[in-house]
């Protein structure tokens, strides 16, 4: 297979070729890595590469699941592999080892998704631009070699966004795959709390505020693939409400007349850049081309800077068990001084000192936020807003690589303004690159469903993407 039409092709329709014998699993392994290695170096969006092992792995594979044996890659998130090594971003996590699979990766597998590398994330997976000093440099984005790729899944957005693969592994605690899909001009969904598992070696993350997916270049294969990785895990904490029989299938009839919440400002009067809100602004006025009624309205009080403090909270005590169990592991006495980023470090003495029940009250700020945004939505199917405040942000210009780390998040609270709040809440939300600025760089929109209501997101999704498609652009490093 040429590399051109490996590129010009979603995951669904490699796996078709794959069906008809028309390619090889060891065939498309072969053109995702000669990609990466002329398109990967540039970005600086991989890590823990086994180019030959998995070519081995793709020449023995049986075909299996909705993808068939497609190539993948895995986020270098701590989503444990054994065939990958995870930093987590981290110089202190370099190397972790895994002796078995996490669920999610056993799932991925019996989908047809071969994974031949990890991505880059920023460290702990707590900024939303990559520029990890372990990755030895930033995340470029594929549009703009000095801008974000966006973050945590920067390295998975941008290895997407430049046709290394269909579909990669990404994961969300804050906007995690939303901000890298809209820097980097693909679909990213955040599913609801509790749909994706996250066993067997941990419940939950950050408070309830994580869960994993994938970012993608057409919504039928993020929907493909959740049909593939969704479902309860016995012993999992959470269980989102029943799924329908297929998320795929569903895209087949649009979705019935929606009214949909159209949200032009951010939260604390965040300022919002004109070119975001003219994006969202064209996506309102297409939902009703679509025959949806837009309603404009404005985000109801959930007392944010409040809540950017209670996040900050719960991302503080998880840096402190991360790098305690790390130091109790290797038997490492004391943290070295360059071992965390400077803000991180800070973030870590930060958690040291946070009482208990401050901790428990963040928590339960965030149950509090799903109960007004959930009450909210009662009167609203959907809601429509700009992904970000601001386009994909320069290198440097948010970094952990030096203030504190409150400081850090309450930037994080002004970039990512429309994201967080529903990994509080639990509800699905996606970002779609429906708009570009006349410079080439993508612009997201972020949609957002009821708990539960993914079915709904991809539907709309799905019907925006039909009207305004957005799958043939593909990005090649250092060319606009």
């Amino acid at each position: 297979m040429h590399d051109t039409e490996y590129q010009a092709l979603d995951g669904l329709a490699l796996a078709d070729l794959l069906a008809r014998r028309e390619v090889s699993p060891e065939s498309l392994m072969a053109c995702a890595i000669r990609l990466a290695q002329q398109r990967a170096p540039a970005l600086n969006a991989l890590c823990y590469e086994r180019f030959e092992e998995s070519l081995d792995v793709a020449r023995e594979w049986r075909p299996r699941g909705a993808f068939g044996g497609i190539p993948f890659l895995l986020k270098d998130s701590g989503l444990a592999h054994t065939r990958f090594p995870s930093s987590v971003g981290s110089r202190l996590l370099e190397g972790t080892g895994y002796t078995r699979n996490a669920t999610l990766a056993d799932r991925f597998e019996d989908a047809g998704l071969i994974s031949f590398a990890r991505t880059t994330v920023p460290e702990f997976c707590m900024a939303p631009t990559t520029e990890a000093a372990r990755n030895g440099g930033p995340t470029r984005n594929p549009w703009d070699l000095t801008r974000s790729s966006g973050g945590s899944s920067g390295g998975a957005a941008a290895a997407v966004a430049a046709g290394i693969v269909p579909l990669a592994h990404g994961s969300d605690g804050g906007g995690s795959i939303r901000i890298p899909a809209a820097c980097c001009g693909v679909y990213g969904l955040k599913v609801s709390r509790g749909r994706v598992p996250m066993g067997p070696f941990r419940g939950e993350g950050w408070g309830g505020l994580a869960t994993d997916g994938v970012l993608s270049r057409s919504v039928r294969d993020t929907a493909a693939a959740l049909d593939a990785i969704a479902g309860y895990e016995p012993g999992a904490p959470y269980a989102a409400p029943p799924a329908p029989a297929s998320y795929l299938k569903g895209l087949d009839e649009p979705p019935r007349r929606l009214r949909i919440a159209l949200w032009r400002e951010a939260w604390n009067g965040v300022a919002v850049a004109p070119e975001c809100v003219a994006a969202v602004e064209r996506a309102a006025a297409l939902c009703r081309d679509l025959g949806h009624e837009v309603v404009e309205s404005a985000p109801p009080d959930i007392e944010y800077e409040a809540f950017v403090l209670a996040h900050a909270n719960v991302l503080a005590g998880n840096i402190v068990l991360a790098v305690d169990t790390r130091l109790g592991i290797t038997g490492q006495a004391a943290l070295r001084d360059d071992d965390l980023e400077p803000a991180l470090r800070q973030g870590y003495e930060y958690g040291k000192t946070l009482p208990a029940a401050q901790y428990i009250g963040s928590v339960n700020r965030f149950h509090a936020i799903g109960r007004i945004l959930e009450g909210y939505m009662e009167g609203y199917d959907a809601i429509l807003s700009p992904s970000l405040t601001q386009l994909p942000l320069k290198l440097g210009e948010l970094s952990t690589a030096k203030g504190s780390f409150l400081d850090f998040r309450r930037q994080v609270g002004a970039y990512g303004t429309f994201s967080a709040a529903f990994n509080a809440s639990g509800q699905p939300a996606a970002s779609l690159p429906l708009a570009w600025t006349d410079a080439g760089l993508p612009v997201g929109v972020q949609v957002v469903g009821r708990y539960g209501r993914e079915d709904l997101v991809l539907a709309l999704s799905s019907q925006l993407e039909a009207a305004q498609p957005w799958a043939g652009r593909i990005a090649v490093p250092g060319q606009r």
